[in-house]
C-alpha cells in the first residue's frame, strides 16, 4: 500500500509539472501571437525588425520571469538539488514543445521543423531552426524523468566531474550554433546556415553525459 502511495505520488508530481509547462507555453504563445501581429504584420520572417530598446528590454524581463516560474514549480516538486534540477528540465522541456505545438495551432506556424526562429534574447538573441531546441527539449524531458524517478526510487543522482565536462562543453557548441550568427540577430541579415554539426555535437556530448552519471547513481544514505 506504501509503495502504491509513493508511486501515485510520483505520477501526480510529473502530470502536474507536465500541466504547468503545458500552460505555461500557451501564455508563452499567446504572447507571441500578439508580438507577432504589432511587428510582424505580413507575416514573420527573416531578417528580423528592429525593435526599440525598451520593448527588447521588456522582453528580456519577461523571460527572465518565465524562468524563475520554472524554477519556482521544480523547487516546489523536488527536494533534493538535482531532484529539483530534473523537475526543471522537465516543466522547461514541455514549455518548449507545447509553445510550438500551441504556435502551429493558433498560427499555422511553423510551417516545417526546419523554419528558423528567434530562440531567447539572453544575453544575445538565438536564433536557429526549431528543430534545434526541440531536440534538446525532448532530450529533457526523458533525462529528467528517469533522473525524478531515481530519486523516487532512492537512488542518489549526482553528476561526475567528467559529466559535467561533457555537459558543459555540449551547452556552449549549442550555445554558439544559437548566438554566432550577429549579423543576423543584430544587424536585421539574413541568416546564415545553421550549423547542424554543432547541435548533434552537443545533443550526443549532453547524452553522454547523463547516461555516465545515470549508470553510476548510487542508493542514497
Amino acid at each position: 500500500m506504501n509503495f502504491r502511495m509513493n508511486k501515485n505520488h510520483f505520477v501526480t508530481k510529473i502530470i502536474w509539472v507536465t500541466i504547468f509547462g503545458i500552460a505555461m507555453a500557451f501564455v508563452e504563445s499567446a504572447v507571441v501571437v500578439y508580438l507577432r501581429a504589432i511587428f510582424y504584420p505580413e507575416g514573420f520572417a527573416f531578417p528580423l525588425n528592429a525593435l526599440p530598446d525598451y520593448k527588447i528590454l521588456v522582453e528580456v524581463l519577461r523571460e527572465i520571469a518565465t524562468i524563475f516560474m520554472l524554477l519556482s514549480v521544480a523547487c516546489l516538486a523536488g527536494e533534493k538539488f538535482w531532484e529539483r534540477f530534473a523537475y526543471f528540465m522537465l516543466s522547461f522541456g514541455i514549455w518548449d514543445v507545447f509553445y510550438y505545438v500551441w504556435l502551429k495551432a493558433l498560427l499555422n506556424w511553423p510551417s516545417s521543423i526546419f523554419e528558423w526562429d528567434i530562440l531567447f534574447l539572453i544575453p544575445l538573441p538565438w536564433i536557429g531552426p526549431v528543430i534545434a531546441p526541440v531536440s534538446i527539449a525532448v532530450m529533457m524531458i526523458v533525462f529528467s524523468i528517469l533522473i525524478a524517478y531515481s530519486f523516487h526510487k532512492g537512488h542518489n543522482f549526482r553528476p561526475s566531474m567528467l559529466s559535467h565536462i561533457l555537459a558543459l562543453t555540449g551547452t556552449i557548441l549549442v550555445l554558439y550554433s544559437f548566438m554566432y550568427d550577429i549579423d543576423a540577430t543584430l544587424h536585421q541579415q539574413i541568416p546564415k546556415p545553421y550549423r547542424y554539426e554543432l547541435l548533434i555535437a552537443g545533443d550526443l556530448l549532453f547524452a553522454t553525459s547523463f547516461l555516465i552519471s545515470y549508470l553510476k547513481r548510487g542508493k542514497q544514505v
